[in-house]
């Protein structure tokens, strides 16, 4: 449950906030004064402040600086109902959260509260990177003991001893948030704000103004002066996801702050500075927008400096059963329950499944199952179908079918020596109409990238990574095949700029 505390000397405002706030999610502490609130926040410990600017006794500008010396992870929403003032302002340059006038718009208010308490707990909730979590230890991390793993908590580890700016890649769903949560928890800047904002889920043209804020009139529906994401997380880390959706205009003013850290609000003339670390994340492959031009090139060598790649949950299998029992505890320690076990034919088929939407979609299984499930342990018919009848199907692990060894594939040689041609052909037909048989039981599998991603990894393991060799067990040159290897993204590697 979130505690949230209230500051302000008229009683009225405080009935308010228990009237409109009161829910079973959320308990709310009130106080009269800044001393009065001073004095309770080491025993009431609250996840957010709503502090109303002009108080009798200290001020709320005093307060507010005290806050922020007691823990300036402490997200604080100013009240005021003076919103153009210098006061207001002055108060969001000290590292308020952000500010709500007098008298509310109730929805907005909601909104802020849910992203302000969402803020506080990416910044309490410490991320361990640890590869195999005791049984007694069960704190939000990242779990994984994988070889892929062990190469990304290194990493992690490494960039928490610096200040480098980091450049995390992954598909949607394994992690980069953790990560990036994970290396600002282990950094010297873990005591100072964490601030998380999806590039993707806010329109370009509200984008710059929520890094940067904007002046008064800046433009149409801006009455009144908002102070942007840098200013907020000044001295702290911030989090920039799927960076790669981002406007190439935005994406100079990144740069800029980057290089010099320097920037001005949309609107404004002064130039203002911010010391923030930014890590950033991206599903897409970077290296083809600046290709393409659509993302800088400077941008991306500075958002590179150090590289961390998420793996795919389908490569690295091992992990689940470790992941399965972390989500099984977790989710019993939020419900207050001894955690469910997991039958093995269950965990069998989780094993098998090829995740398109990684640890996320696992999580979501789990959940869903629990739900379900009408027992102390999770069966196969507590999972949904499709997960359940699946065979192996991911990338880097061969698909099973029955038709024993796949004969290797033609070349302008011809069949293999003692082989007959219409046998070879015979063999290749069988294994197409199993292939499309298998791929027509669930339409997100797709059997042709599927097969050539397999025939790739099956010649380079042949091979031991000599792709001369792999290009000419495949028949094609390597040209061709260093475009699979970048394509299915084979052998990808964290690197070290």
């Amino acid at each position: 449950m979130d505690k949230l505390l209230v500051i302000d000397d008229e009683a009225d405002v405080l009935y308010s906030f228990r009237r409109i706030l009161s829910s079973a999610e959320l308990e709310i502490a009130t106080a009269s004064s800044g001393e009065e609130a001073l004095k309770a926040i080491p025993r009431l410990r609250p996840d957010l402040v709503i502090l109303d600017v002009r108080m009798g006794g200290i001020s709320g500008l005093e307060t507010l600086r005290r806050l922020r010396q007691m823990d300036a992870r402490l997200p604080v929403i100013l009240m005021t109902a003076y919103g153009t003032t210098q006061t207001a302002i002055e108060a969001m340059k000290l590292g308020a959260y952000d500010y709500v006038l007098k008298p509310f718009d109730v929805p907005r208010l909601k909104q802020t509260i849910h992203e302000a308490l969402r803020a506080s707990r990416a910044m309490r909730q410490v991320v361990s990177y640890e590869p195999l979590l005791e049984s007694e230890d069960y704190a939000l991390g990242i779990v994984g003991r994988s070889e892929a793993m062990q190469n990304v908590f290194k990493l992690i580890g490494q960039l928490a001893a610096s200040d480098a700016t980091a450049l995390i890649t992954g598909e949607s769903g394994t992690g980069k948030e953790l990560a990036a949560r994970a290396i600002y928890h282990h950094s010297a800047r873990a005591a100072q704000p964490f601030l998380a904002i999806n590039c993707a889920a806010i329109p370009e043209n509200l984008l710059e103004s929520e890094l940067f804020g904007h002046e008064k009139a800046a433009f149409t529906g801006a009455a009144t002066q908002r102070i942007g994401k840098f200013e907020q997380c000044n001295n702290g880390t911030l989090f920039l996801d799927e960076i790669g959706d981002m406007s190439l205009a935005t994406q100079t003013k990144i740069l800029r702050v980057l290089q010099s850290g320097t920037f001005e609000r949309v609107g404004g003339n002064q130039t203002l500075t911010a010391n923030v670390r930014v890590i950033a994340a991206t599903n897409k492959p970077l290296e083809q927008a600046v290709a393409a031009r659509q993302f800088r090139e400077d941008l991306f060598y500075r958002l590179n400096v150090v590289r961390v790649h998420l793996p795919p949950l389908r490569e690295r299998r091992s992990d689940i059963p470790l992941l399965v029992n972390y989500f099984l505890r977790k989710m019993a320690e939020k419900r207050g329950e001894p955690p469910k076990s997991i039958a093995p034919e269950a965990l069998a088929a989780l094993e098998r499944f090829s995740w398109p939407g990684n640890v996320r979609e696992l999580e979501n299984a789990i959940q869903r199952a629990l739900v379900v499930a009408k027992g102390n342990v999770l069966l196969p018919a507590d999972f949904p179908a499709g997960i359940v009848a699946a065979p192996p199907v991911a990338a880097g692990t061969p698909v099973a079918l029955p038709l024993g060894k796949a004969p290797p594939p033609p070349s302008a040689a011809g069949p293999p020596s003692g082989v007959p041609a219409d046998a070879a052909e015979s063999d290749i037909a069988a294994l197409g109409q199993a292939l499309f048989r298998w791929a027509r039981q669930d339409p997100r599998r797709q059997a042709l990238p599927a097969v050539e991603r397999e025939l790739v990894v099956q010649a380079l393991n042949e091979t031991q990574g000599n792709q001369v060799r792999a290009a000419r067990l495949l028949g094609i040159t390597r040209a061709t095949l260093r475009k699979r290897i970048e394509k299915f993204k084979i052998r990808q590697e964290v690197s070290v700029r």
